[in-house]
């Protein structure tokens, strides 16, 4: 799997930001052994003042598995914003 553009996937108002509808995002696709139609998406949702990704399904550290996880909205923006910046200063952000 390869990451998509994070300029697409950062920008504000983009697909990561939050809203009441829930959204589904592809954040990857596969790559190996060729290009294919295999995608990697979260589902994006804001409830009150906490965004949830869900639809997931990675082994957490007791080997079960995670199948969603939870920001504080104030946090995950200002992380969302932060990296969108830093993304504009490095060279496969231009």
């Amino acid at each position: 799997m390869a990451g998509l553009d994070p300029r697409r996937l950062l920008r504000p108002g983009g697909p990561l930001y939050p809203t009441d509808m829930p959204r589904i995002v592809d954040v990857a696709t596969q790559e190996q052994p060729e290009p294919g139609r295999d995608k990697l998406t979260i589902r994006v949702r804001l409830r009150g003042e906490t965004v949830i990704w869900s639809d997931l399904m990675y082994p957490g550290l007791d080997g079960r598995p995670i199948e969603e996880v939870r920001f504080r909205l104030e946090q995950y923006l200002g992380e969302v914003e932060r990296a969108y910046a830093a993304l504009q200063g490095h060279p496969f952000g231009q």
